[in-house]
C-alpha cells in the first residue's frame, strides 16, 4: 500500500497475485513431480528445503522489488489511472508470483516427499500437511502483528527470514536422517482405507465442488469485513482476528475430518445443505436485532458465532474432497488444489467488483449461498448417490429451507435504510448518510466517519488565513461530507479534493443544499483516488494541503497520510510558502509524539491548535515561517463569502472572534511529544498508530 496506494482495484490485484501464485505453484510441482519425480534421486526433502528457502529470501527481497516498481512507475509517469493499475499490476504479478508459486508448491511436494519415505498409509497425505498447514497459517495470521509493533516491518519480514531459514536447516537433517536409515526399517503407518464417500476418482465432482468452496469462502469473507466492521472496527487487529477465526475453524473441521476418516466413517450428504445454512449465519451474527452487553469481548462472539461454523465445514471438505480426487498423488493433489485456489481469486472479485456495488450485503450472501442450495435440495449428487435415504432428503430440505427463512427474515443491519436515510454502494464501500439537520452523520462500512462541526472549516480557513500570499490552489484530502472541501471554495480558489470511495462525494447534497452547485463550478475538481498515491504522481502545486484521515486514527493503512514519507510527498507539492494543516484526533502519548515527531523532521516550521472541542490538532507545517498574525489580521484577509462561511456554525458571531478563541489554544509542539520523549518519527515501516496493542493494552511503551 506505501509504495502503489490504498485503492481497492490494487488491493484485490495484490490479493488475486497471491492466489495466483499459490494455484500455479501448486499445480506446475503436481505436474513436475508426476513427469519427473521418480527418474530424480536426489531427495523430496531437499527439493522441499530449497522451496522453504526462497521463500525465506523473499521476506528480503520483496519490499525492494515494490520500491524498484514505485520509481518506475514515477519515471514512466503514468498518467491516467486504467494505465497506471495495467503498470503496477504487471510490476505486483512479476514480484510477487514467483515467490507465492514456491508457497504454493510446499504442499505437492510435501507429500511427494511422504510418499517416498513411506510404502503404505499415503492416501490422506493431502488432509495431513493441510492440517499442518491451516495451524501454521493462524499463527501467522495473529502474531505478525504483535512483532510489527516492536521490530516494524522489516525486522518482522527479517524474522520470518530466520524462520524459513530453520526450515531449510530441518528439512535437509530430516532427509539426511532418512536417507541413512535402511528403507526397511522406516516407520510404516498401517494400511488406511481410502476416505470416504462414493465419489470417484473418475467423477469431476470434486474439483467443480473444491472451486465452488474457493469462490464462496473468499467472496463471503469480503462481505464478512463490511458485516462485523461496526462491531470489530477498521482495526488491523479486526482483519487479523477474521482470519484468525477463519483459520482456526479451518483447522478444527480439517481435524475432524481427519479423526472421521481415520475411523473409515462416510462423509455426510448433509454436509452440503449445512454448508448453505452455515452461509447464511453471519446475517443473524451481525444484525442488531440481537442484542448483547456492551463488552468487546462479546461482540466478538459475534464474529465467532457468524463465521466459525460455515469456516468449519470448509476445513472439513476441502481436505475431504482433495484427498479423494488425489488419492496422495502430488499431481493430482496439486490440480486439485489449483482448481480451488481460482476459486479463490475469482471470489472476492465477484464479490467487490460485481456483486456488492449492486446489491446489499444480504444477497450477496445469499448467492454465495445459492450453489449449496441447489445442491442441498439434491443431496445425493455430491455424493455420486441417486437416492438417498428419505430421511437424509428430508433434513437436507430442512436446512435449505431454514438457510431461506434466515435470508430473508432477519433485519437491523447498518444499511438498512430508514426514513431519510441515503445508502450508496460502490467496489470500495457501503456509504450511508444519515439524521437531520446539524445531527446528520457520514458511515463507511457502518463505521461513523464524521459529523456537521466548525473544526472541519478551520482545516481550510486556518492555513489559507495564514498564508502570505493570495491563494490560487488548494487540496484537500478525504473528502467526507465535504465540509473542508465547501470552506475552501469560499475563498474563490481553485480546489481540488481526493477521495478514496467514489460514493462519498455523490451525497454531497446530502449534507449541504450548495453541493451540487459547487461541483458544476469550473473551480471545483474532485478526483478518485488515494490521497498518497495522487501526491507521488501529480505535477500540480498548492498553496494549502489540508488532510483529514478518516477515523479512526488507529484504522489500518491511515498511517500513509501520517508518515514522514506521506509528508516528504506532500511538501513536494506545496508552492513556496504554502502550508500543510494536518488533522489529528486525540490519541495517547506514544501517538501524538510519532506523528508530531514525523511533521517536525519534515518541515522547518511547524504551530499547533488544539482543536475547538478539545478533541484533536490542527497541525500547521511549512518550509517558510508561518507568519504571526492576529485573530482580527486573519479576519480581514477573508473573502466576505468565507469569513460568513467560517462562523456559519458558529460557535463566536464574528470571523476575528473565531480566529481569536482558535489562537488562544496555540500549544508549543512540545506539548504533544512530552509524554513520551522517546518516540521515534512515525515511519511507513513502524506505524505506531495502527499496531499498539501490546503498548495499551500491557502498558508498555516501544
Amino acid at each position: 500500500m506505501a509504495q502503489f496506494g490504498v485503492t481497492s482495484a490494487l488491493v484485490s490485484i495484490v490479493l488475486s497475485m497471491f492466489m495466483a501464485g499459490l494455484g500455479l505453484g501448486s499445480w506446475g510441482s503436481g505436474v513436475a513431480i508426476r513427469r519427473y519425480g521418480e527418474r530424480i534421486k536426489a531427495s523430496a526433502l531437499g527439493a522441499y528445503a530449497v522451496v522453504e528457502l526462497m521463500i525465506g529470501i523473499s521476506a528480503l527481497i520483496v519490499p525492494y522489488q515494490l520500491l524498484l516498481g514505485r520509481r518506475l512507475l514515477n519515471w514512466l509517469e503514468v498518467p491516467s489511472s486504467p494505465a497506471y493499475y495495467a503498470v503496477s499490476g504487471a510490476w505486483i504479478a512479476l514480484t510477487l508470483i514467483p515467490w507465492c508459486a514456491c508457497m504454493g508448491a510446499t504442499i505437492p511436494i510435501g507429500m511427494w516427499a511422504i510418499r517416498r519415505s513411506f510404502s503404505q498409509g499415503t492416501k490422506r497425505s493431502f488432509s495431513f500437511l493441510y492440517l499442518a498447514n491451516v495451524f501454521g497459517a493462524g499463527a501467522g495470521a495473529t502474531l505478525p502483528p504483535l512483532l510489527v509493533e516492536v521490530y516494524g516491518f522489516r525486522h518482522t519480514l527479517r524474522i520470518g527470514a530466520m524462520l524459513n531459514g530453520l526450515l531449510f536447516v530441518s528439512a535437509l537433517a530430516l532427509s539426511y536422517r532418512l536417507s541413512s536409515t535402511p528403507r526397511d526399517t522406516r516407520p510404516t503407518p498401517s494400511s488406511e482405507p481410502a476416505p470416504g464417500s462414493a465419489v470417484t476418482e473418475r467423477s469431476r465432482r470434486p474439483l467443480l465442488l473444491l472451486f465452488t468452496t474457493g469462490l464462496t469462502s473468499m467472496g463471503a469473507e469480503v462481505v464478512w469485513i463490511r458485516l462485523f466492521t461496526p462491531y470489530l472496527g477498521t482495526l488491523v487487529y479486526a482483519f487479523a482476528l477474521i482470519l484468525g477465526v477463519y483459520l482456526a475453524s479451518t483447522f478444527v473441521g480439517s481435524r475432524i475430518y481427519r479423526y472421521r476418516s481415520r475411523a473409515g466413517a462416510q462423509s455426510g450428504t448433509l454436509l452440503w445443505a449445512f454448508l448453505a445454512f452455515a452461509t447464511l449465519l453471519p446475517l443473524a451474527a451481525a444484525s442488531q436485532q440481537f442484542v448483547l452487553p456492551g463488552y468487546q469481548l462479546l461482540e466478538i462472539m459475534r464474529l465467532v458465532l457468524g463465521i466459525a461454523p460455515f469456516s468449519g465445514l470448509l476445513g472439513f471438505v476441502t481436505p475431504m474432497l482433495v484427498d479423494h480426487w488425489s488419492g496422495g498423488d502430488p499431481d493430482r493433489a496439486g490440480r486439485a488444489y489449483a482448481v480451488n485456489v481460482v476459486g479463490c481469486i475469482l471470489g472476492p472479485l465477484l464479490a467487490g467488483f460485481v456483486l456488492l456495488p449492486l446489491i446489499s450485503d444480504r444477497w450477496v450472501l445469499l448467492a454465495f449461498a445459492a450453489p449449496w442450495l441447489a445442491i442441498g435440495l439434491n443431496p445425493g449428487w455430491a455424493a455420486g448417490l441417486r437416492r438417498p435415504e428419505p430421511s437424509t432428503r428430508y433434513a437436507s430440505y430442512g436446512l435449505a429451507a431454514a438457510a431461506l427463512i434466515l435470508a430473508f427474515t432477519v433485519r437491523g443491519y447498518y444499511e438498512d435504510t430508514s426514513s431519510g436515510q441515503q445508502v450508496l454502494r460502490d467496489n470500495t464501500a457501503t456509504v450511508v448518510a444519515s439524521g437531520e439537520g446539524m445531527l446528520k452523520h457520514l458511515a463507511v462500512n457502518g463505521t461513523a466517519m464524521t459529523y456537521l462541526t466548525p473544526m472541519t472549516k478551520l482545516m481550510a480557513h486556518l492555513p489559507m488565513a495564514f498564508l502570505d500570499h493570495p491563494p490560487s490552489s488548494a487540496l484537500v484530502v478525504c473528502f467526507g461530507m465535504g465540509t473542508t472541501y465547501r470552506s475552501l471554495m469560499s475563498w474563490n480558489t481553485s480546489t481540488t479534493a481526493v477521495e478514496l470511495v467514489p460514493s462519498v462525494p455523490q451525497l454531497f447534497w446530502y449534507f449541504h443544499a450548495d453541493g451540487p452547485q459547487l461541483l458544476r463550478s469550473p473551480l471545483s475538481h474532485v478526483v478518485i483516488d488515494d490521497g498518497r498515491r495522487y501526491l507521488e504522481r501529480t505535477a500540480a502545486q498548492y498553496d494549502v494541503i489540508t488532510i483529514d484521515p478518516p477515523p479512526p486514527v488507529s484504522g489500518a493503512g491511515i498511517s500513509l497520510l501520517y508518515s514522514k514519507e506521506f509528508y516528504s510527498a506532500a511538501r513536494r507539492r506545496l508552492t513556496a510558502g504554502g502550508i500543510l494543516q494536518q488533522w489529528l484526533p486525540r490519541g495517547d502519548a506514544v501517538l501524538q509524539a510519532a506523528v508530531a515527531r514525523a511533521v517536525q523532521e519534515s518541515f522547518p516550521y511547524v504551530r499547533v491548535f488544539h482543536s475547538l472541542d478539545n478533541e484533536g490538532f490542527h497541525i500547521l507545517a511549512s518550509e517558510h515561517p508561518i507568519v504571526q498574525r492576529t485573530a482580527q489580521e486573519l479576519a480581514e484577509r477573508m473573502p466576505p463569502g468565507a469569513a460568513q462561511d467560517l462562523i456559519e456554525w458558529g460557535p463566536a458571531p464574528s470571523a476575528a472572534q473565531q480566529f481569536a478563541i482558535i489562537l488562544g489554544r496555540e500549544l508549543p509542539l512540545e506539548f504533544m511529544t512530552s509524554g513520551a520523549p522517546r518516540t521515534p518519527a512515525l515511519h511507513d515501516d513502524r506505524p505506531q498508530n495502527e499496531y499498539f496493542f501490546l503498548r495499551v493494552y500491557l502498558h508498555s511503551k516501544y
